[in-house]
This record gives structure tokens, sequence and C-alpha cells, in this order.
């Protein structure tokens, strides 16, 4: 057996007596090439004997790409949302035999054409596509509301307004992420819901100092507001850092709630409120969608707030 512990050609070949051609002749079924039913059969046996696999990507670009999906993460979408998602996905696609390959941005331009021409590609999917641009005229549906992208935004309102926020504001990053207008268009609309004040939204910047001045110049502006929901954890961070630095208590004076743990949150001080998400079960059902297999059986599974110390 190979060094990897990996089964390879070269292994087949030495147990059938046979070279490396021949051995990826008989397993390839090239009918071009002539070989005998004795050899055939003693490859085979050896192959089966020893546990042998094809690798999944020479697989995949030898049978043009009908083994590969491509999957496009956009910048920002970097919480365990994401990762649960690609866990769901691939394991999932190696079910069935499946390669998952996982492109993450930006991307320079034409960079990623340039995969998808070489690898032809069974299915390209993006990571939140259904968000990506906004929540649309029609908002999402009911089901959405209960266990999708949509529900899980609104655990953020929700939570702060279980425990008396009324006057909310959503702390933006300081550049643009693909799902901003959705997750700013969920907010509103759960607070409607629950029948609150409109959510305000700022930016909150890098480097630390322009942070805490943002954050400064927000609540100086809006002192009504009582709680801050990040876009992500590491804005809910950013946020927390700057009342920290501006004198202000978490949560007494302004309460703060992240969003998707990334887990940082848990070494921060007061440690992190946040929503956690396992996309898991998503990333099972898009690996079945792809590959035109039935999912019944497979829903997703609504968040959960990490209630730490933050509200």
């Amino acid at each position: 057996m190979g060094r990897s512990g990996r089964v390879t050609l070269s292994d087949v070949a030495k147990a059938s007596g046979v070279s490396r051609a021949t051995v990826s002749f008989v397993l390839n079924d090239d009918a071009r090439q002539t070989i005998s039913v004795a050899t055939r059969e003693r490859v085979v046996e050896a192959a089966r004997e020893l546990g042998y696999v094809p690798h999944g990507i020479a697989r995949a670009l030898r049978e043009g790409s009908s083994r590969i999906v491509v999957l496009i993460v956009d910048r920002g979408i970097e919480g365990n949302f994401s990762r649960s998602y690609v866990r769901g996905l691939d394991e999932e696609l190696t079910e069935h035999d499946h390669v998952l390959l996982v492109r993450h941005g930006p991307a320079a331009p034409g960079a990623t054409r340039k995969i998808l021409d070489a690898v032809v590609p069974r299915a390209v999917l993006r990571l939140g596509e259904a968000y990506l641009h906004g929540p649309g005229p029609a908002g999402p549906d009911e089901q959405d509301w209960e266990s999708g992208f949509a529900a899980n935004a609104a655990l953020q309102i929700g939570f702060l307004a279980e425990r008396g926020h009324t006057r909310i504001a959503m702390a933006l990053p300081d550049h643009e992420f693909p799902l901003t207008e959705a997750r700013l268009g969920f907010a509103r609309e759960a607070a409607r819901r629950l029948g609150i004040a409109c959510p305000e939204s700022f930016v909150v910047p890098r480097p630390r100092e322009a942070g805490a001045a943002a954050v400064e110049a927000f609540l100086a502006a809006h002192p009504e507001v009582s709680a801050l929901a990040g876009f992500d954890d590491d804005i809910a961070l950013r946020s927390l850092t700057a009342l920290r630095d501006l004198g202000l208590r978490v949560p007494q004076d302004v309460a703060v709630i992240g969003f998707d743990d990334t887990e940082y949150g848990s070494l921060s001080t007061p440690a992190l409120t946040t929503v956690h998400i396992d996309a898991e079960v998503l990333g099972r059902i898009a690996a079945r969608d792809a590959l035109g297999i039935d999912t019944q059986g497979l829903a997703p599974v609504r968040g959960q707030v990490v209630d730490r110390a933050s509200v």
C-alpha cells in the first residue's frame, strides 16, 4: 500500500503483475485497448481486494466534470453558517460519489470563469444565493420565517425585544457585503411584526479609534437606542470594544448582540451574546438538489441564541 495510506494504481499494478497503464485501461474500461479477459479479471480482483478507489478529482476531470460541484462563497459569509453549510454539502456529495470545490471571494476578474471552464462542473452554487439581492418585493415566504435565513436574522431583534429593547440599531461593516440589504430587510420586518420601531443602521469601521468615533457619533444623534445588533460577530465585537472605550457599560448602558457565532465572542468581556446557525442540513439539501435527488426527510434547523453576558 502507498505511503499515504490510500491505495494507488501502482499498488494494484504490483498486486496483479501488470503495468500501471494496463491497470488504468482496465479500470477505466477503455474500449480502445485490447486486454485479455484473464488480465482484466486479475486487475479487477486485485483492485477489489486492496479496496482501490479512483481519486475523486482525477475521475471528475476524466468524466468531463459530471462529478464536480463548485460552491462560491462571497466575502463576509464566513461564520458558523458557512462552515456548517460546506460540511453538509461536502459530506452529502461524497456520499453520492461527487467532489466539492469551494471558491472563496473576492476573486480577480475572470478567475472564477477560468476555473469553471477548466472543470465544467456538474453544478455551480453560491452560498446565500436566494438572499444576495435583498428579500425582494414579495419578501421571504412563511417557511423562511419559520426556519430559514429570515428566521435566523429575526432572532437578534426578537431576543432584544424580549428583554425590553424597543429602539435597536443595526451595526454594519465598513464595506459592502452581499447579504447586507437582506439582513436589514429582515430586521426591519421582524421589528414591524413585533410592533417596535424600525431599526436604525450605521457603520462601525476599522481601526479601533474610528469605530469608537462612529459609535459615539451615532449614539449622540440617537440617544434613545439601547441595543446594537451586529451584522456579524466581528462587527458586534467592534461595537462592544467601542462602547467600553467610550466608558459605557455593556449591557447596562447599551446591549450588544452578534450573529453567526464565530466563537471569538466567548473570549470577550463581557462575553458576546450571539446567534448560532447550523446550516449542515441546508448544505445537504443543496447537494441533493444539484444532483437531482429527492430531499424528503431533510428540513432546515432554526438557529439558536447563545445567551452570554452582553444583553
